[in-house]
């Protein structure tokens, strides 16, 4: 095998889709189940999109399961979703199913890419673009080995349409508007209330209802909307981060139709 030629071709090919994606309808932020399921659903409907993922790997908190028990817990909502990506569930009692996390997040990944989303991993999002104090209109972008490493290089960015905060507990996409615009979130108190202690039926019940635009442009989605709205926790039960990343991708679209 030619070295040069292997090179080539992994630099050639990844460049050609990384300057392709420097402009997108949606750009989603966190390749975690909300994430990925939001993606899929945006470039199935013909939304050009991007994700961009920190981690070396995707899939979030659900490859780990419950306590590092690979195995994740779905109401019947949860589990029809997961039925469209072909991921097998058994029953476990009535209202709760199983399925193999690791089973799942590799199907959410490659429904995603098959739909024509492309996803970046080992990129860092360290700030936004915004217009006139009005609107997020893209991303900042960093090679996460840069951020680790402490080195000063100057980034690059993304421009886009609407952008999903999917980046889990921490709401980092939220975090970094609040620090630039202050507190003018779509929350009780403008900023990041934080999320409340587990309450997995709460929890459950919230995260669907927090999935909205927070901020012109910006959507929060997954346990971010969560942490963002001050819902509380859920733990190892994935049926509500599934059912967010698809609310997410309709209100995606109605944003990138209205322009």
């Amino acid at each position: 095998m030619d070295e040069v030629t292997i090179s080539r071709a992994i630099t050639e090919s990844f460049m050609k889709d990384f300057m392709d994606s420097m402009e997108v309808d949606a750009a989603v932020v966190g390749a975690g189940p909300s994430g990925l399921v939001a993606a899929h659903y945006l470039a199935k409907a013909g939304i050009k999109t991007a994700v961009f993922e920190r981690q070396l790997r995707v899939g979030g908190g659900m490859p780990g399961g419950g306590m590092m028990f690979n195995r994740i817990v779905l109401q019947k909502e949860g589990k029809e979703i997961l039925d469209e990506f072909g991921v097998r569930t058994t029953l476990y009692k009535r209202g709760y199913y199983i399925a193999d996390a690791l089973e799942a997040i590799s199907a959410l990944c490659t429904a995603a890419i098959r739909s024509g989303a492309k996803v970046f991993n080992l990129m860092t999002v360290e700030d936004l673009m915004i217009r006139g104090d009005r609107r997020v209109s893209g991303l900042v972008l960093q090679w996460s080995a840069v951020n680790m490493a402490k080195l000063h290089v100057d980034p690059l960015t993304v421009r886009a349409k609407v952008v999903i905060d999917a980046t889990g507990h921490d709401s980092e996409i939220c975090h970094i508007l609040v620090r630039k615009t202050g507190p003018k979130l779509k929350t009780t108190t403008g900023g990041v209330v934080g999320e409340k202690s587990m309450w997995a039926e709460k929890g459950e019940a919230d995260l669907v209802k927090n999935t909205i635009e927070v901020y012109p442009g910006l959507i929060v989605a997954g346990m971010a909307a969560n942490a963002v709205l001050g819902s509380p926790r859920m733990g190892a039960i994935f049926g509500g981060m599934l059912i967010s990343g698809k609310k997410a991708a309709e209100l995606a679209q109605t944003i990138v139709k209205k322009g």
